[in-house]
């Protein structure tokens, strides 16, 4: 909803200011709001992650975060499962994230994967970061079909 923009946009930036995400503007946010998904406890934003379509075939989990205090109760999983679910109702065979959270993601049903296997239209947005020419984030990624099931 559009009252969350400012929230996802704290949570994205909190962990942007750890430089362990990239950070985005209200602009940006609101830009994309769409490809969001947030949880929400109290009626409060505690968790957030973006599905954003590349191509046919691929998508990307973006800007997933959990607000601290929230860690380790399964939200993160619970939003990594609706990206899935989103990316699986759009007929999306491919979905990639770009992590430090290497563990976690495997748990999801990830693997690891050669970050120069990723299209050339995804390093277009990696060329904006300021890791670009050191990234130390690790591609990830998992295959979908309609025999896949949630973890």
């Amino acid at each position: 909803m559009i009252v969350d923009g400012p929230a996802i946009c704290e949570l994205i930036n909190e962990y942007a200011e750890r430089g362990l995400m990239l950070h985005r503007s209200l602009e940006s946010v609101y830009t994309s709001l769409r490809d969001f998904h947030v949880a929400e406890q109290d009626g409060r934003v505690i968790g957030c992650v973006a599905t954003h379509v590349f191509w046919s075939d691929l998508a990307e989990i973006k800007s997933l975060a959990v607000a601290t205090k929230d860690r380790g109760r399964g939200v993160g999983r619970a939003l990594v499962s609706a990206a899935v679910a989103d990316a699986r109702a759009l007929g999306v065979d491919k979905l990639f994230a770009l992590t430090y959270e290497v563990a976690f993601f495997a748990q999801m049903g990830f693997e690891p994967m050669e970050r120069d296997a990723l299209p050339e239209k995804v390093w277009r947005e990696c060329i904006a970061c300021p890791k670009f020419d050191a990234c130390d984030e690790t591609a990830m990624v998992r295959m979908l079909d309609t025999s896949d099931s949630e973890r």
